[in-house]
């Protein structure tokens, strides 16, 4: 969440950066509600120090009196103890109901983020050319024809929403995730395998909740009293990992990733550009993340969005770099850059990795600071993740760009060695 300091400080450069995402009446019906509660947290604070002071003085005049053998002074009146208990209460819905319209308020977006939603994202870079098929044949019919992936059973199985990979298709898939997890231990992060049932922490931390609660998959109450759900993206998982932790300072930036399933309730669309396994209940996905000092940021964003351009490249395919404007980008992010596949059959531009920066927004609600050299102050450090990759959407990118006349689809040359073929071709 936001620094409550920089709202009192400069609530007008708050405002400007929120009136990127948000309407701006809505902004200062925010920033009034959360200053007013503000005002009533530190007036109860101070009336509530008060008083104990008091008591402390009149505990001290009370002992004083007793051991010089005065006459004591009453203790305080059961009234004046139940006068504090409702301030205290008074306190904690105060603090509960602040804490609750912070948690709402969206990151503040970066000083080159524009306003708007994606009418205003701007692409800063292309890769490659698009290639020229005479006669496109779309990803899901070459699926189908190459024996890929059944969507008739996955439904089947699954309802509305889910898939199935068979033979080369399942292959091909598992073939993405392992040279991916190969790439991103060569790029120096650390591999995890997290849990993909999290506790509601973790979907709070990372800024998901409360306002994508119910975007993911919850198990009830009784199951589970603490609130768990699955994981949308393995993005909420480390950085859960590391809630109300100090990091080693010396060992920043932290660089970890983790191949899971990624589990949405959002619709798959039977818009053309969504169809097959574009778009989906349950999906693949490799995340590489980062922690670092507020200084490395800019380094690691620029890091990050490079080594998952490379991976896009060696696979041979045509795309582009877009940077998003605020409305198009999550609320929890400063900046994001979004890597875009071309798919020929739609004649667009399909995402298969964004890579954010959160500043400290994640880490402030997540509790995950280091400690300044030779000093005891601690600071929140700064979380940056991106997608590398969803596997889900370069499937369909590399069987229709990579399709021939004849029908067969050649496989890129990174993966080859690990399907044992060069070319997709219908099973005889």
């Amino acid at each position: 969440m936001l620094d409550m300091e920089l709202i009192r400080k400069d609530r007008e450069a708050v405002a400007t950066a929120l009136a990127k995402r948000l309407d701006p009446a809505e902004v200062t019906r925010a920033l009034d509600d959360i200053q007013r509660l503000d005002q009533e947290r530190r007036a109860l604070i101070t009336e509530i120090d008060a008083e104990r002071q008091r008591r402390k003085a009149e505990a001290r005049a009370y002992a004083e009196a007793k051991r010089s053998g005065a006459t004591p002074q009453p203790s305080a009146p059961e009234a004046e103890r139940k006068q504090l208990a409702e301030l205290e209460s008074q306190l904690d819905e105060v603090q509960s109901r602040l804490r609750s319209a912070m948690s709402e308020l969206p990151n503040l977006p970066a000083d080159d983020v524009v306003a708007g939603g994606k009418e205003a994202n701007r692409v800063v870079r292309t890769f490659g050319e698009a290639p020229a098929i005479e006669k496109v044949r779309d990803h899901v019919e070459l699926s189908r024809a190459l024996g890929l992936v059944d969507h008739e059973r996955g439904v089947k199985l699954g309802g509305s929403g889910f898939w199935m990979y068979t033979g080369m298709g399942a292959r091909l898939e598992w073939a993405l995730v392992n040279w991916l997890i190969e790439r991103n231990i060569q790029a120096g992060y650390e591999f995890l395998l997290p849990p993909h049932l999290l506790l509601d922490t973790a979907g709070f931390a990372a800024g998901q909740f409360p306002k994508f609660y119910d975007d993911v998959y919850h198990l009830d109450k009784q199951s589970a009293p603490r609130g768990q759900f699955l994981l949308p993206t393995s993005e909420t998982a480390i950085l859960g990992a590391y809630q109300d932790e100090i990091l080693e300072t010396p060992k920043l930036p932290l660089k970890a990733f983790a191949y899971t399933p990624c589990y949405r309730r959002e619709a798959a669309g039977s818009h053309s550009d969504e169809r097959g396994t574009v778009r989906g209940h349950q999906f693949n996905k490799v995340e590489i993340f980062q922690f670092t000092l507020p200084e490395q940021a800019d380094a690691a964003l620029e890091a990050m969005v490079g080594h998952v351009e490379g991976l896009v490249d060696q696979l041979g395919l045509h795309f582009q770099t877009s940077l998003l404007a605020a409305g198009d980008a999550s609320a929890s992010m400063k900046k994001t850059l979004d890597i875009e596949v071309w798919m020929p059959s739609t004649g667009k531009y399909k995402e298969v990795s964004s890579v954010s920066w959160a500043g400290d927004y994640q880490a402030r609600r997540a509790a995950i600071r280091y400690r300044e050299p030779g000093g005891k102050q601690t600071r929140f450090v700064h979380t940056l993740n991106g997608s590398a990759l969803a596997t889900s959407r370069l499937f369909p990118a590399i069987l229709e760009q990579c399709q021939q006349p004849d029908g067969s689809v050649v496989v890129p040359e990174v993966l080859r060695d690990k399907l044992g073929t060069d070319r997709l071709t219908a099973a005889r």
